[in-house]
């Protein structure tokens, strides 16, 4: 983007496209940059064909694409309210945290690690530093990396308004590709997840066809909150050295009762997706191989992919068992500490 100032000293802005500059290339617009919440509601309500950004990563794209042609952009990025990681029971993400900053959270890395998995993989160091959470949610990717990790912990969305704030589940947030549950002027606030009691661990698995730096072919997100029949040291020496191939087998010897499960897919449905039926399966059971087998059936059962150019709908299915299965693995592992 280049940035100049007009006469009157309003930020503007326009976007090239191509080597050659055209007038048809060029894409000029508006640029502001509000300090408070009711002063971006205000300035999208004073002016015509407004857009927010926050890290632009997603809209300055779309706008060199032409999918979109703002006159004006209400940049977020200078309202402090939005950049807090907090501790509240659970932790509270402001929506315009940048995922290094979420990578670097030692709060995230310790407990919530399944997002930390999802935002170490997520584009390069360059594209981590300036894109924000809450874009990447209001994107509604269904590839969106930091989706299924949300909704693994319970996931509350705050969001503000000329009628004040509003929370909602991201359950319910997610309505369909490039659609959430978002009035035009409404703001992305903060992303609240829940707390996490003992004896709870996460993981995040994206498939892809490059290590870095690429879309999900399919992704599984999982969390386990358990208790242990046997004794804790017995349990960990038991596996402490373990891949997740023998875990498989010792698992069944560790006597660990599930008290709560979450599992979401991505690239799984037109949405992010829970799989609720396999939660339920799981919930009062102790788990062995064929129980973690049995809910990786029953999640691949609920999916709803589709065939595209990166990856066909049944090849989606068989790969959601098998990372059902590693995070499931990995989250008993990392609840127990031993990860």
């Amino acid at each position: 983007m280049e940035a100049f100032q007009d006469q009157k000293g309003r930020q503007k802005g326009c976007l090239t496209i191509g080597s050659e500059l055209k007038e048809e290339d060029v894409k000029k617009f508006d640029y502001h940059l509000p300090k408070t919440l009711d002063e971006a509601l205000n300035l999208f309500a004073s002016l015509k064909n407004c857009k927010y950004v926050a890290g632009g990563t997603d809209v300055f794209v779309d706008i060199k694409r032409k999918k979109i042609a703002p006159d004006n952009l209400i940049s977020l990025r200078n309202i402090e309210a939005l950049k807090i990681i907090e501790k509240n029971g659970g932790i509270r993400i402001g929506s315009c945290v940048t995922h290094e900053e979420i990578l670097k959270n030692e709060d995230i890395k310790r407990h919530y690690t399944a997002l930390h998995d999802a935002v170490k993989r997520l584009g390069s160091k360059q594209i981590r530093n300036v894109a924000t959470i809450g874009g990447n949610i209001c994107n509604a990717a269904p590839s969106a990396d930091t989706a299924c990790p949300l909704l693994v912990f319970d996931c509350v969305v705050g969001i503000y308004g000329k009628k004040g704030e509003r929370k909602l589940s991201l359950d319910e947030f997610f309505l369909g590709p490039g659609m959430v549950s978002k009035e035009e002027d409404e703001i992305v606030t903060f992303f609240e997840l829940c707390y996490l009691p003992k004896y709870s661990g996460s993981a995040y698995i994206k498939l892809t066809r490059r290590e870095a730096m690429d879309l999900a072919i399919v992704s599984v997100a999982s969390r386990l909150t358990f208790d242990l029949e046997e004794d804790i040291l017995k349990v960990k020496e038991t596996i402490a050295n373990s891949d997740l191939k023998d875990m498989e087998e010792k698992i069944a010897n560790l006597g660990i009762k599930v008290k709560q499960a979450r599992i979401a897919m991505g690239v799984a449905a037109p949405t992010p997706l829970r799989a609720k039926e396999a939660e339920t399966y799981l919930l009062g059971k102790v788990l062995d191989r064929d129980k973690i087998y049995e809910a990786s059936e029953i999640a691949s059962s609920v999916a709803r992919p589709r065939d595209t150019i990166r990856g066909e709908a049944e090849y989606r299915r068989e790969m959601i068992k098998v990372l059902t299965r590693r995070t499931l693995l990995l989250s008993v592992k990392r609840g127990l500490g031993l990860e």
